[in-house]
């Protein structure tokens, strides 16, 4: 098993764990508004000391790709790439929506006849979201979306949909179906980075430190746009 550190920027909320063997030597979050500049740096020095006090060495970071704040993941990522530039090691993208389909499913028991939709506010009635089934493959991906009544009503005409994130609450009263289902407090964390990194460390699945970017909503926000102009 590697020894990764974490980083999750995406949202208001900061946080870095640092994974070893498969268990978890630190962990740190912040949910107390948008201070990553402030925090980051300080929970990456604290994550190192610890890890270094342990006798341990940095195999790969892993950072939350988005989509999600152009300012969180520009601070995240960079914060990442530095690390990987000073020691030598790989950067792993994790996409932000997967750690919190991850989550959702983990807290739902792995149920299997639903499929789990994340979403990520853009304003309005717009979001930011991915379908994937119990086993986290992707029913769909990620894409801009306006939630209207019938914006996910294939999957919902199918069976039972879990929505979930800062992009879902808004969405109670537009997405009436019986076969809809929302959860609470559903929100990307390092921690819950963990198994995802370590399985794209055993894959090998690195990104290119020099050239990597992160998903920005900037991106997203303007497909929505085109979407609006083609009536779709």
């Amino acid at each position: 098993m590697a020894c990764i550190l974490n980083i999750e920027t995406s949202t208001s909320v900061c946080s870095v764990a640092v994974s070893a063997d498969g268990e978890i030597v630190f962990e740190k979050t912040s949910f107390d508004g948008p201070s990553h500049a402030a925090l980051l740096g300080v929970y990456v020095e604290e994550a190192l000391s610890v890890l270094k006090q342990k006798g341990g060495q940095l195999d790969a970071v892993a950072v939350s790709s988005g989509p999600g704040s152009y300012t969180g993941l520009r601070i995240g990522v960079s914060v990442a790439k530095g690390l990987c530039f000073g020691s030598g090691i790989p950067l792993i993208s994790v996409p932000t929506l997967e750690i919190m389909a991850h989550t959702a499913i983990k807290r739902n028991n792995e149920t299997a006849d639903c499929l789990y939709c994340a979403m990520l506010d853009a304003r309005r009635m717009e979001v930011y979201a991915a379908i994937y089934d119990a086993s986290l493959r992707i029913v769909r991906k990620t894409a801009a979306d306006i939630v209207g009544v019938d914006t996910y009503i294939d999957c919902l005409n199918k069976g039972k949909v879990c929505f979930f994130g800062n992009g879902a609450m808004k969405c109670k009263d537009v997405i009436t179906s019986s076969n809809a289902v929302f959860m609470d407090d559903i929100v990307p964390l390092a921690v819950e980075i963990v198994p995802l990194a370590e399985r794209a460390f055993e894959a090998g699945d690195f990104v290119d430190v020099a050239y990597f970017e992160p998903f920005y909503l900037k991106e997203f926000q303007a497909t929505i746009a085109k979407n609006k102009v083609l009536g779709k």
